[in-house]
């Protein structure tokens, strides 16, 4: 999700400059018509109608340029600080509070039905599209359509295609006001068409779930969306916290949980306010590493992760939350610490292999979780604080390995 280039910057681990990496590729073969004709045949098998096939048709035409984009991303190096700064700022956080005021009566409603606060929702439209100011500008069909039968990820882009066109067979849209993003994502929070399908909801009573021209629609869907991601009632998602320099390190994970309580023991308080119940239990995370802002993740931040994978991404969106519910900005210790190119990650990931650490991967310069946990074993076994970022230090005991 995220608007274009920025939502892509994300997925593809955050970014600005850096050398670029494009995407594997692959070669297809045989005729975009064909591929079409055959699709439209296991539509109708599949319940969709032939005027909804026929309506949306003229919309589905090929276009070379989504397979370009799509296989020309690159991979690039940002930290988390100059991704949230930049997703963060330029007005950003005192227009998103000036719609929670502005929809302070619909949020009310949303929250009492879904138990998302206004924040959360606001944050993910605000990053999404900018408030429903930018949704994009690709035909979402033709997009779709076209990923469907290029050879990279035709599978997950084929049922989107069948979704897509049950969201017009059920009423909600009409192929010409399917305008989003290039990889397929449309509307003020910028689902796909299965999360649309799943998600939506006529939250203005008018019989469409309508997430491209109605607020109300678009607002309460993002929350259902939430909710189905495990969202709870009145729970926390992440707070900025301090850490002591005798941190056992290898703790800090998302993947690793311990109750509030235990954190306390190891010296971990709140930044800015006491941690949250002392049985909740919370993951340490560090975006950054152990010299970079440290965040307590409680149990509704993985909704954030089920909404998008990009781990600096949600980090962000869920620290823009807190922003928006009146917290200060993270603390900017750490500012300067360099970031390793894509290259540089995809080395270290080669040498991760090599010297037989496991689950890192594919070679692609993307630090996922797999190549996060092979880095903490690598920095225990050369006795390093094993807080699993990637650093020179890291890369360079690999080397000489």
């Amino acid at each position: 999700m995220l608007k274009t280039a920025l939502k892509w910057t994300a997925l593809a681990l955050v970014a600005l400059s850096a050398t670029p990496a494009l995407a594997a590729t692959c070669r297809n073969t045989g005729s975009y018509d064909r591929w079409l004709e055959a699709f439209k045949k296991e539509a109708l098998a599949q319940g969709i109608s032939a005027r909804v096939i026929a309506e949306a048709s003229p919309s589905m035409t090929f276009d070379p340029a989504i397979i370009k984009r799509d296989h020309g991303q690159a991979v690039f190096s940002q930290t988390f600080l100059q991704f949230s700064d930049r997703m963060t700022g330029g007005g950003r956080i005192p227009i998103g509070q000036k719609k929670i005021k502005q929809h302070a009566e619909l949020f009310a409603r949303i929250e009492q039905k879904y138990g998302v606060p206004a924040q959360v929702i606001t944050a993910f439209w605000g990053l999404e599209s900018d408030f429903g100011a930018n949704f994009g500008n690709y035909k979402i069909l033709s997009a779709i359509a076209t990923l469907a039968y290029d050879c990279r990820r035709p599978d997950f882009f084929r049922t989107q295609l069948f979704d897509a066109l049950r969201i017009i067979q059920r009423g909600d849209q009409r192929p010409a006001d399917m305008i989003g993003d290039w990889a397929g994502e449309f509307g003020g929070l910028q689902f796909t068409a299965s999360d649309y399908l799943k998600n939506a909801v006529d939250f203005d009573g008018d019989g469409r779930r309508d997430l491209i021209h109605s607020v109300p629609d678009t607002l309460a869907s993002g929350a259902a969306f939430l909710v189905s991601l495990g969202w709870q009632r009145g729970q926390p998602w992440i707070q900025e916290v301090t850490v002591p320099r005798d941190m056992p390190w290898q703790e800090a994970d998302n993947a690793i949980q311990h109750p509030v309580s235990q954190w306390q023991k190891w010296g971990v308080k709140g930044a800015h306010g006491p941690l949250a119940s002392a049985d909740l239990p919370a993951s340490l995370i560090l975006p950054m590493g152990r010299r970079g802002p440290a965040f307590l993740a409680y149990p509704n931040f993985k909704a954030f992760l089920g909404w998008n994978s990009a781990y600096v991404y949600s980090t962000t969106v869920a620290y823009y939350a807190t922003r928006l519910a009146g917290a200060p900005a993270v603390s900017h210790a750490g500012k300067d610490i360099p970031v390793l190119s894509a290259d540089q990650i995809k080395e270290l990931q080669r040498l991760l292999i090599k010297a037989g650490y496991k689950g890192v991967g594919d070679v692609d310069g993307k630090v996922g979780a797999g190549t996060r946990g092979a880095v903490r074993q690598a920095q225990l076994k050369f006795n390093m604080p094993a807080d699993a970022y990637p650093t020179a230090e890291l890369l360079a005991r690999l080397q000489q390995r």
